[in-house]
């Protein structure tokens, strides 16, 4: 019984994600900048900040993390779309398997999921994506979900 146990503690510790995604720590931003070969700028505002990453191919991803140190927002623009697996983590989960029983609109080049706690919003077409997610108990007292953007 012991080594079940400890075999699935392995499996989850090298199944999680190494970056910073939706629900992480900052601390790893440092990995998204390595991965997406980017520069970060780093805006502070009184409840939050904001990590813009910005690649050579076009690409600008924000990553929103609270006072707390938690990424509680993401979003995307740019010539090609992001890889989601590295910036939503376990919340990709969460827009595979949307149901139509969740507010899930689809839009003529894009699509919008609304679950009790997550967001999730992308248009685009060839060469323009733009997208955002964010958990809505994770987002900062007297910080609206406008600032996911």
């Amino acid at each position: 019984m012991k080594n079940i146990v400890w075999l699935a503690f392995l499996l989850v510790i090298v199944s999680c994600p190494a970056w910073a995604a939706l629900g992480q720590y900052e601390g790893s931003i440092s990995l998204d900048k390595q991965a997406l070969k980017s520069e970060d700028q780093v805006r502070a505002f009184p409840a939050y900040k904001v990590h813009q990453l910005t690649t050579t191919h076009g690409v600008t991803v924000r990553e929103y993390v609270s006072a707390q140190g938690l990424v509680f927002g993401v979003s995307w623009g740019g010539r090609f779309m992001p890889d989601l697996h590295q910036l939503l983590g376990n919340y990709v989960n969460n827009v595979q398997s949307a149901s139509a029983s969740e507010t899930h609109i689809r839009h003529l080049r894009g699509i919008t999921i609304k679950t009790s706690d997550f967001v999730f919003t992308n248009f685009g077409h060839m060469q323009s994506w733009a997208g955002s997610a964010y958990v809505p108990s994770m987002i900062p007292a007297n910080v609206t979900a406008e600032v996911v953007r």
